[in-house]
């Protein structure tokens, strides 16, 4: 079975100032990139025969051979690894000029970090470096966009999921698959599926679209899913709304191996349940409304999908691949997502999940009217929260203690509560953090940087800089 687990892309960082590259570096490490440095351009291309590297971030100005040298030199030995300049102010022409030369993007120093990872998700997105995408797509046998929807990713949550759901896609147990709703449960089980092995089909069928009487005829009538699924695959969606009598069929499905049909005449059947929810299946049982023995027999192994705010940095690979499948069947021009459009979307809080931005890209690719999707074509609920800043503190008007409680809260929403991590980007320590926020428990807010994760919202605050 191949190894469909993507890998990390490789980034190699050439720039001659130390602190620029160990700073760059670690911050690239912790969003998943597998990274290198190199302190000149000669030291760069020993580095690229030894390991390839898909995108090299490379200083203009640097002793030795420097970076308009190296983009010469790596266009003619590696022309398929991306290359981008990085330049400070006084350096503006050699950037211009490597741009000129075949450079695939150019970053102004200082570096905003965010700007940094929006670069690199949308070259990845464009050259499809991230080989587990490439593997995934030939496994399947060119099934179509919406069959490799679940491999676009590079994130560490969506390739730790992704490597388990090869893992476990030929052990012949039942899995049970959760998550928010939209978040992409039914890919993961159509991706087991197809890595299985098993000669039968996936058959899907919504545990919570029909009535008991219908639901049984459904799965056990003589033309039953579960029939249809002999020798495949059994996808129960929705499987905490299975109503008690059907759950007790269920069991006994799994139990046995085979069921019985009208007039009593019982079949053996070979079939695989994958069970998906997004409910709590331990609070249905402790509720009475699920069956212990059941949710124990469908939870041999359980995968969690991770939303889509928990996947951020998948986000611009996720709204390029949208565009493209969406233009494609269209049969409009459309080509990618502009910058700007990128930003806001990185920005939003999706409780859709994968499902909402889908939509979102797909009325879009509709409204465009050039080669990007523009900010005008993202609906106006989205567009309007990026100038919605009232929870900004006022400058001038506020206080340095409410700025430093507005940094502070918001570098923590976007490392996900990792006081460590926002340490290290605000420069301070993680102690100050635990202090200060014990400080805010007690203090009456006087702004309130958190987003409601029932609406759209974008933080035009949440900045990381690499004084490179």
């Amino acid at each position: 079975m191949p190894n469909l687990s993507p890998a990390a892309p490789r980034i190699l960082i050439v720039d001659d100032e130390p602190s620029a590259r160990s700073a760059l570096s670690l911050l690239l490490r912790e969003e998943g990139y597998e990274v290198q440095c190199a302190a000149d351009g000669y030291k760069a291309l020993g580095r690229t025969d030894e390991w390839r590297p898909d995108i090299v971030l490379t200083d203009v100005k640097m002793p030795a051979l420097g970076g308009i040298e190296l983009l010469t030199r790596l266009r003619e030995r590696l022309p398929e690894v991306a290359v981008v300049v990085m330049s400070g102010f006084g350096s503006v022409e050699g950037a211009v000029e490597a741009m000129q030369l075949g450079a695939d993007d150019y970053l102004a120093k200082p570096l905003n970090f965010d700007q940094v990872l929006l670069t690199l998700q949308r070259i990845v997105a464009g050259r499809a470096v991230t080989s587990g995408v490439q593997e995934g797509r030939a496994a399947v046998g060119g099934a179509g966009a919406e069959a490799t929807a679940d491999l676009v990713g590079q994130s560490r949550v969506h390739r730790d999921l992704v490597a388990l759901a090869g893992q476990v896609a030929e052990a012949p147990v039942s899995l049970l698959i959760t998550g928010e709703r939209g978040a992409g449960k039914q890919h993961i089980a159509r991706l087991i599926h197809q890595l299985s092995g098993r000669s039968g089909r996936l058959v899907r069928v919504g545990c919570s679209t029909a009535d008991e009487a219908t639901l049984t005829d459904e799965l056990f009538g003589a033309e039953g899913r579960v029939l249809a699924a002999h020798r495949g695959t059994l996808l129960l969606a929705d499987v905490d709304a299975l109503p008690l009598a059907l759950q007790a069929r269920v069991l006994g499905l799994l139990q046995d191996r085979c069921v019985t049909r009208l007039g009593g005449a019982r079949l053996e059947i070979d079939v695989r349940i994958i069970a998906t929810t997004s409910s709590d299946l331990a609070e249905a049982v402790a509720r009475g409304r699920f069956r212990a023995d059941l949710a124990e027999r469908l939870q041999v192994v359980s995968l969690r999908v991770p939303s889509l705010r928990e996947r951020r940095d998948d986000i611009a690979l996720l709204a390029n691949h949208f565009v493209q499948c969406h233009a494609r069947k269209l049969g409009k021009s459309v080509a990618g997502c502009a910058e700007r459009v990128l930003q806001i979307l990185f920005g939003l809080d999706w409780p859709g999940n994968v499902r909402q931005l889908d939509q979102c890209i797909e009325r879009a690719v509709i409204l465009a009217r050039g080669r990007e999707i523009e900010p005008r074509d993202l609906p106006r609920e989205y567009t309007a929260a990026v100038v919605d800043q009232r929870n900004a503190p006022v400058i001038p008007g506020a206080s340095l203690w409410d700025i430093e409680r507005y940094a502070i809260l918001q570098t923590l929403e976007h490392t996900g509560g990792s006081t460590s991590k926002a340490a290290r980007i605000l420069g301070i320590s993680a102690r100050k953090i635990q202090y200060r926020l014990n400080e805010y428990g007690r203090a009456k807010p006087s702004c309130a940087p958190a987003r409601s994760p029932a609406s759209p919202a974008v933080d035009d605050g949440r900045r990381r800089r690499v004084d490179a």
